[in-house]
């Protein structure tokens, strides 16, 4: 079966300590997320990252700088469907700031619900994998988290390709 691909802009959102989480629910699944989501055709990529923020949290934001791409490879059993066969995610991870709006929750959209977290408190959260990820692409590092997977310093670009036999499966984000 052939592979698909999706790419996905997102955003770290750090402020006083604090990032800024939604909440992903889909097909029986969820966890705490990074504000993002898939890049329309056309569409650039921190354009992408920023109309995904205000549309999951309620913020405008401005993009700091690229802070790396991530390569996922789902295996088709670990899709919501797996008949939709094995996904290629590449997802493009920004910082940004927020310049304006207000807090709120997505209205008919793949998040429930969003909030600051202390970046202490981001390991009792139930999150998908990504979140890790892109905290260490932005410098901060995940208590508990040695595994050695890369960490990009700013502005660099860093490519982390795993595939989904590695690890626990109950832990690997799935589609976000």
């Amino acid at each position: 079966m052939p592979v698909k691909q999706r790419v996905a802009a997102y955003a770290v959102v750090v402020e006083a300590g604090r990032v800024l989480l939604p909440h992903w629910v889909e097909g029986g699944r969820s966890g705490w997320t990074l504000p993002g989501g898939g890049i329309d055709p056309g569409e650039d990529p921190a354009d992408a990252a920023v109309r995904e923020v205000l549309e999951e949290t309620g913020y405008h934001v401005e993009l700091d700088e690229l802070l790396g791409i991530d390569s996922i490879v789902v295996p088709a059993a670990m899709r919501l469907d797996p008949s939709d066969g094995p996904l290629h995610g590449l997802r493009i991870v920004y910082r940004a700031h927020v310049v304006g709006g207000e807090l709120r929750d997505e209205v008919d959209g793949s998040t429930d619900t969003v909030a600051w977290f202390d970046l202490a408190d981001v390991p009792a959260l139930d999150r998908v994998e990504l979140v890790d990820i892109a905290l260490r692409m932005a410098g901060f590092a995940v208590p508990g988290d040695d595994d050695g997977r890369p960490t990009g310093a700013h502005g660099l670009l860093t490519l982390a390709r795993r595939t989904g036999d590695v690890g626990d499966p109950a832990q690997a984000s799935s589609e976000p």
